[in-house]
């Protein structure tokens, strides 16, 4: 486990619910947000991306290396279809994304997992690849999860085009002329992945060979670094057709509209679970940022340039949630509200009042009878204001540890923890055929997790155990009954085992209280996409496309450098290379 030498900080005149406490990763943490507040499912459903979100960090360790983007090899036919490698190295350890290019039917385009052809299919490999393996790995990752892989593969990916942008962007490019605004504003991006899949899927490496990767070593570095590289790809591959079709006179997409341009991505359950089976990790994701919040909150002064930046953001987010649109009724709705908010707390803050004492406290305070979604766009601006103190807390992201049960805890304890970090159960109303209606499973087919209605539908007798408030309030019953407070677990379990898995889930929480997600998970209107946008903020997605409360489509790395603006340092500082937080169309 990785720890910190940061010192501690000590807030004052501030209105926060925990207690101090030490983090996962060793850091003494001021009073911070309570997991009462922050872990319900729809305030985690309102998240932003921020400087902690994982495209921000491998963006900061770019722009810090300054490696050069190379073109390893390029045959690609008069339409594209063929192969190109490129390669980028990180702590001078050279990684290669190969990707393979195909003709496609529009009737065989789809996002649904169930696919099994794609206009793109790509691989990370780990190192330089020969002629060999490049044609090797054709049959294979062409296939994805039918194909056969070793540890040399880091990741897997497939993507789609954005067909009627690329075809616009194709026509204007080859003709001379660069692709029309709003035509890039109506998507945003010029492919759309299906999947990245990592962490030893169909045979490539396992995470423990990926964490031990030079310049890979924070959690998602890997797919991340995947997803960059095939926005590279798409802007040569682009590029490539256009000078096919138009020759001579054909010109490349302008730097601008590249730096708009990110990639897009589909999203559905199978992201959910994540959250649930890794306890700890969730907990260090959310006192990481939540510790960045308080560390902004406690200064009792801010300098000019911070005054400047933060009505800089503002104006930046203004513009970028008017761009936000959505078919979707409820997520426009929230759109909508954000706003009008965010012109309300612009007309409440004036320069004025940055000059009082902790004025990012008072900012914070304007927002505290406005909607989620506004709060944490707020959350993500005041982080941005404090850069060094925020990116060292990224070690902090890792976390390795899974619950064990401590079996020489008293009954007492466990009981203590059960009646307070878990409390909200007890306001749940449960009624039979609604709170307890879904039921999270596995797919035989792709492997993928699926919901279904445990009323409606057979299969519910494979259920993940994500029933949690069933689970701790049969926790709390056989402690009623059993009725020995001075005993321990060890001894309780012996005639209860079949509780054990949700005693050390309790156990848990108590050195990890933003562990658990304080909602009914099967609920009949629990809405898994809340799931799905706080795991994709924290990744640093952005415009949330919602198409069901089960999946959706997102936007990756909009608004970041280009590898020439990495690899260049003439043309930009470090400082304003990292400043890509709510991208806008450019003029």
């Amino acid at each position: 486990m990785k720890t910190s030498i940061l010192k501690t900080t000590k807030l004052k005149h501030m209105k926060r619910d925990t207690p101090e406490k030490v983090s996962a990763c060793g850091i003494k943490v001021p009073k911070i947000r309570s997991p009462s507040k922050i872990m319900a499912l729809s305030r985690l459903g309102s998240s932003f991306p921020s400087r902690l979100s994982f495209m921000r960090i491998l963006i900061r360790r770019l722009i810090q290396e300054r490696p050069k983007l190379k073109i390893l090899s390029k045959d690609l036919d008069q339409l594209g279809h063929g192969a190109m490698v490129l390669s980028l190295s990180l702590a001078n350890k050279p990684y290669s994304l190969i990707g393979y290019t195909q003709p496609l039917k529009p009737g065989e385009r789809t996002d649904r997992v169930i696919a099994t052809k794609w206009d793109a299919s790509f691989c990370l490999f780990n190192g330089v690849p020969n002629e060999k393996q490049i044609r090797t790995l054709e049959k294979q990752v062409t296939t994805q999860e039918s194909g056969r892989f070793d540890a040399n593969v880091l990741t897997l990916s497939r993507a789609n085009k954005s067909v009627r942008l690329f075809n616009h962007a194709l026509e204007r490019l080859a003709s001379g002329q660069q692709p029309y605004p709003d035509k890039l504003l109506e998507t945003g991006y010029l492919m759309r992945t299906t999947a990245v899949y990592g962490n030893g899927k169909f045979g490539i490496a396992d995470r423990s060979i990926i964490s031990n990767q030079p310049g890979l070593e924070e959690p998602f570095q890997v797919e991340m670094l995947t997803v960059f590289l095939i926005r590279e790809f798409t802007f040569l591959l682009l590029e490539h057709c256009a000078k096919q079709l138009g020759g001579e006179k054909a010109a490349n997409l302008d730097s601008d509209l590249k730096r708009f341009l990110g990639i897009g991505n589909s999203t559905g359950l199978g992201m959910a679970p994540f959250l649930i089976n890794h306890p700890c990790l969730l907990h260090s994701w959310v006192m990481a940022k939540e510790i960045a919040l308080a560390r902004s909150l406690s200064l009792k002064t801010i300098t000019d340039e911070q005054k400047r930046h933060f009505f800089k953001l503002m104006k930046r987010a203004k513009k970028h949630v008017l761009e936000w649109e959505v078919e979707d009724r409820i997520q426009m709705d929230r759109i909508t509200k954000i706003r009008e908010e965010l012109v309300i707390l612009e007309d409440k803050i004036k320069v004025s009042n940055l000059t009082t004492p902790f004025p990012l406290q008072y900012l914070f305070d304007q927002t505290e009878d406005l909607s989620n979604e506004t709060q944490e766009l707020i959350v993500s601006i005041l982080i941005e204001l404090i850069p060094e103190q925020v990116d060292a807390l990224a070690p902090c992201l890792a976390n390795p540890n899974e619950p064990k049960l401590i079996p020489e805890m008293s009954l007492l304890t466990l009981k203590n923890i059960l009646d307070t970090e878990y409390e909200w159960v007890s306001k749940i109303i449960f009624k039979k055929g609604k709170s307890d209606s879904l039921f999270w499973y596995t797919s035989q087919e792709k492997l993928e997790p699926r919901l279904g209605n445990r009323y409606e539908e057979p299969g519910s007798e494979l259920e993940m155990p994500f029933n949690i408030t069933k689970y701790v309030n049969k926790l709390d019953q056989a402690l009623i009954k059993y009725d020995k407070p001075e005993e321990t677990v060890a001894e309780f379990l012996l005639n209860h085992a079949n509780l054990r898995h949700i005693v050390r889930r309790v156990q848990n929480t108590r050195k990890y209280p933003y562990s658990e997600i304080r909602d009914n998970l099967v609920d009949e209107n629990s809405r898994p996409i809340d799931l799905l946008r706080f795991k994709l903020a924290f990744f640093g997605a952005s415009k949330f496309d919602p198409k069901s409360d089960r999946w959706t489509r997102i936007t990756l790395f909009q608004g970041a450098p280009i590898s020439s603006d990495i690899s260049t340092t003439a043309q930009k500082s470090k400082t304003s290379l990292d400043d890509w937080m709510f991208a806008t169309l450019p003029s």
